[in-house]
């Protein structure tokens, strides 16, 4: 049987859906210890993890040996027009004669440093969440003591892979009152104003047809017809509870794990697009891997060790105020 045929709550009884947001106000919700700052304004808190310790430093990789031994690709002219034809076949309009038969007389090769730093990061962040009460069990702060939103046991994804997943936090649970119907699980019809009528459009309540002059076929010469909206009830079912009444209120915690990459490519000394120097591709010389990783110190290009530096420190400035890293 419909719920709204059982309720004894007759429709001068009810009020209007409300145009606000259907947002709890904070006079309904308790106190939870440890959880007070959901009751302010915003409704939503970061929460800063437990500082943890570095790991063991490591020793400084010597760069003479590494540079030694690295492969420089060598553009040969073979390689260079290769390159070239390459490109001109990727333009529609482009012939390939002048690109194969032109002459190359210089070649003048650079080499170029790329510093690339990632960081993985997990942020944590809590705000109240609400369902409709089917009558289910509620987990309640009766329940057990609050845990804090680090003591939580998430599952981490694969590392550098970014993922959001959102969880409630045990024992916060609190059933009130649906806030948007008062309690009622329903609301009266605006369309009708309660009644289940609304005025005949084909006569405009006049109840009769001017051409030709006869009563109006679509309402019966009655004037009125039913209430689409509500199906004539003059009520309409609350959809924040669904017709419940009441509303299961949780603390809902909101994990977000980002990867934060910095990335920079020494000054060139040739005439050359940074954007093209930026997607060129080489061999890679050091690659270090850690809970937190160290600046390059005594690279032979001055600006390699001062970008590696000033990107740890950009990472760590902007990651200390709401998260908490987790491999770089």
């Amino acid at each position: 049987m419909d719920r709204d045929l059982r309720d004894n709550d007759c429709v001068s009884d009810l009020s209007f859906e409300s145009e606000d947001s259907p947002a709890p106000s904070t006079e309904l919700l308790e106190r939870l210890p440890s959880y007070d700052h959901l009751l302010q304004r915003d409704s939503q808190q970061v929460s800063f993890p437990p500082s943890e310790a570095l790991g063991r430093l490591l020793e400084p990789p010597s760069w003479p040996s590494i540079l030694e031994h690295s492969r420089v690709p060598v553009v040969t002219e073979a390689v260079a027009r290769e390159a070239l034809l390459s490109f001109v076949n990727s333009k529609c309009c482009y012939g390939t004669a002048a690109a194969r038969d032109f002459v190359i007389q210089e070649l003048r090769q650079q080499t170029l440093c790329r510093y690339r730093l990632e960081t993985f990061s997990e942020s944590r962040i809590s705000e109240w969440t609400f369902q409709p009460f089917t009558n289910h069990s509620v987990n309640g702060p009766q329940r057990g003591t609050l845990p804090k939103l680090w003591d939580i046991q998430v599952q981490v994804p694969a590392m550098f892979q970014e993922d959001t997943r959102k969880s409630q936090v045990p024992h916060t649970s609190l059933v009130k009152d649906c806030h948007k119907c008062r309690g009622h699980g329903r609301y009266k019809c605006s369309g009708c104003h309660g009644s289940g009528t609304v005025r005949c459009p084909a006569c405009s309540g006049t109840k009769r047809r001017a051409r030709p002059p006869r009563r109006c076929p679509l309402c019966s010469g009655s004037g009125r017809r039913r209430c689409s909206a509500c199906s004539g009830r003059g009520r309409k079912t609350c959809a924040t509870c669904r017709g419940e009444r009441k509303l299961v209120h949780s603390v809902q915690l909101v994990t977000t794990w980002r990867n934060s990459v910095f990335e920079f490519v020494s000054e060139p000394h040739l005439d050359c697009p940074r954007e093209l120097l930026g997607k060129a591709r080489g061999e890679s010389l050091f690659r270090d891997e850690n809970l937190a990783v160290y600046p390059i110190v005594d690279f032979p290009l001055q600006e390699i060790s001062l970008a590696s530096r000033r990107g740890i420190e950009e990472h760590s400035a902007a990651l200390a105020s709401r998260g908490r890293i987790l491999q770089q």
